[in-house]
């Protein structure tokens, strides 16, 4: 049955790709976005359908949200800023637009409770930060290090908090204590605890989806801040050699944009006992960044170097591994796409773009701030 729905974000990366497919199956679609330059450079609406409403505006105004929310009886919350190592500067900022535009949204509905069947929530994986990871003498550990003279070695797998020793990730189930590892990792934990707490307390369904690496056409190409297949794809677009930090052997789960439009599907339609709980949104496989890159080479017919840069970055983490089968067994969600067919995907739309490659700037005031560091030189003679 069709309904009326809000996406906030609408307009952007993800959120235009949840707007199609729910115009498809027939229901009025209203967004609410701010268009931020960042994610916006010409200040329009380019992949949002004509046949959705759109209220340019900001979450954190207590009247627009209102106006917003007008006949809603679905909201998909994919609005916020997004990137781990701007925010571990531009503070204040990532705070306001996700936490305290999560709270006007919350508070806006809960005014008007009755009014709403569910509400779907767009996390992510770095509420956990670094995840599971088993230690050769103390198994599973909750909490791992990534010490800082070890990172200034080259020395990049964490190590076990009780002992010491290098550890293996193992996948992350969504019981797992959160150690967000960035200002963006705190915020999206804020928010997604904010709507659980307060969904269960006024009796609003509300289910929270942890979204892995999300790729595919629409990302902002001329963001430096937004995910890595996109910085990846827009710095072979320009001819230049990807930057790719630590050693590029750092694992992550990349999950399809369509993927996480159906997941958003399912969790809106799923009976009201697999609510009030976060779900892992990804494959469940996992590939390391430097495969991803070569990958997007090879798709490009990009000539250049694709190595490790020499240098790694405050906030990161070191691999990523989820447990999905939560999302299996409660939502009846499972990712489709194949990383292969997505990055045809992705290289078919990025070859008709022309983004401007702003990867350097923005390193470049990661470096002033010292949150991008060098490998320190081995001494003469050393020996690995």
């Amino acid at each position: 049955m069709a309904e009326r729905v809000l996406v906030t974000g609408g307009a952007g990366f993800i959120g235009s790709h949840l707007v199609d497919v729910l115009l498809a199956r027939g229901d009025h679609v209203r967004v609410l976005d701010s268009l931020l330059d960042q994610a916006h450079p010409t200040g329009a609406a380019r992949f949002l359908s004509r046949d959705a409403e759109l209220i340019v505006g900001d979450l954190r105004d207590r009247a627009t949200v209102d106006r917003a929310l007008d006949g809603v009886s679905v909201a998909f919350h994919q609005g916020g800023m997004v990137g781990n190592g701007q925010s571990m500067y531009d503070v204040r900022r990532y705070v306001e637009i996700n936490a305290v535009g999560t709270a006007t949204l919350l508070e806006a509905m809960l005014a008007r409770r009755a009014q709403f069947r569910r509400l779907v929530v767009a996390s992510s994986m770095v509420v956990y930060g670094d995840g599971a990871y088993r230690c050769p003498a103390h198994g599973r550990v909750a909490r791992v290090r990534r010490p800082l003279e070890r990172l200034r070695a080259a020395r990049w797998e964490p190590i076990c908090e009780a002992c010491g020793a290098e550890v293996e990730a193992t996948a992350t189930p969504e019981d797992h204590p959160l150690h967000p590892t960035s200002t963006y990792g705190i915020t999206k934990r804020d928010q997604e605890e904010l709507c659980l707490v307060l969904g269960r307390a006024h009796g609003l369904p509300t289910i929270v989806l942890r979204y892995l690496n999300v790729y595919g056409s629409r990302q902002s190409l001329s963001n430096p801040y937004t995910g890595v297949a996109a910085i990846l794809a827009t710095r072979l677009l320009n001819g230049r050699a990807p930057v790719l930090f630590e050693d590029g052997r750092q694992r992550r789960d990349f999950v399809h944009v369509s993927d996480i439009a159906g997941a958003n599907l399912a969790a809106a339609a799923a009976p009201d006992e697999a609510c009030d709980r976060p779900y892992n949104i990804g494959t469940g496989r996992t590939v390391t960044v430097l495969e991803l890159a070569r990958l997007l080479a090879e798709g490009l017919g990009a000539r250049v170097p694709v190595v490790p840069s020499g240098e790694f970055r405050a906030g990161d983490i070191r691999h990523c591994v989820v447990d999905v089968s939560r999302a299996a067994a409660s939502l009846g969600w499972r990712a489709e796409r194949r990383l292969e067919d997505g990055i045809t995907e992705l290289v078919e739309w990025a070859v008709g773009e022309k983004p401007e490659d702003l990867t350097e700037r923005a390193n470049a005031e990661l470096r002033a701030l010292r949150l991008i560091e060098p490998v320190a030189p081995r001494p003469q003679g050393a020996t690995s």
